[in-house]
């Protein structure tokens, strides 16, 4: 049987390969992936002070490169084995620290042309990535997964380069800021479905009366 080489899959092959010998690499130097994790960052407030000047290509550029120091530094966790409890909280709110710095960003840059408009627009983004991050979270606590909605933290960062490397960034915003909140909603109706079915299923276990606790959110 014929194997049909494709274009795309060739680039994801050689992109793989670049990949390991980058992770191979920093393997070596023992570095540690939290100070990996914390580079990523450093290069973020670096593409976001270039979004704040209005540099948008460059920034684009630059958080490309942020985003390699974001997919390398779990994967040489893993193969240093220095995978740690603290080391996943650790990336994930660096994490959040990075999308808002760029977003921080965006906002001085839009305040300086004096786009009102567009100040309130980013602010909605803002507001939609911190809460598409914490009601997974928060339902986490409630039930084993709430994985659903479309518009994870890739997809977000994708978009953003997407609409610096184009100059295209008010589209993208309105993008994020619409698909972003109905993540959130879409999330909040999952949790209130998969809650409700927990809670049925454990009132009809013989000799259970009690329902269960819920813990109240602050």
């Amino acid at each position: 049987m014929e194997v049909k080489t494709t274009w795309t899959g060739t680039v994801g092959r050689v992109c793989n390969v670049l990949l390991i010998k980058i992770v191979d690499g920093f393997a070596l130097s023992r570095i540690h992936p939290n100070v990996l994790t914390f580079i990523g960052l450093v290069i973020n407030i670096g593409a976001a002070w270039l979004l704040a000047r209005g540099a948008f290509i460059q920034a684009g550029w630059v958080i490309i490169g942020a985003g390699l120091f974001d997919m390398v530094d779990g994967r040489v966790a893993r193969q240093t084995g220095q995978v740690t409890r603290f080391g996943g909280f650790f990336d994930s709110v660096i994490d959040r620290y990075s999308d808002l710095a760029l977003l921080i960003g965006l906002l001085v840059y839009y305040g300086n042309i004096n786009r009102p408009l567009y100040v309130v627009l980013t602010a909605i983004v803002m507001m939609a990535s911190v809460m598409i991050s914490y009601t997974r979270a928060r339902a986490e606590n409630t039930i084993p997964q709430c994985k659903v909605g479309f518009l994870e933290r890739p997809e977000r960062v994708v978009l953003l380069i997407i609409g610096a490397l184009f100059d295209r960034m008010a589209p993208v915003l309105w993008i994020i800021a619409v698909i972003g909140n109905l993540t959130v909603v879409h999330r909040m109706i999952f949790t209130f479905q998969e809650a409700k079915r927990l809670e049925e299923a454990q009132m009809r276990i013989p000799g259970n009366t009690n329902s269960s606790s819920i813990a109240v959110g602050r």
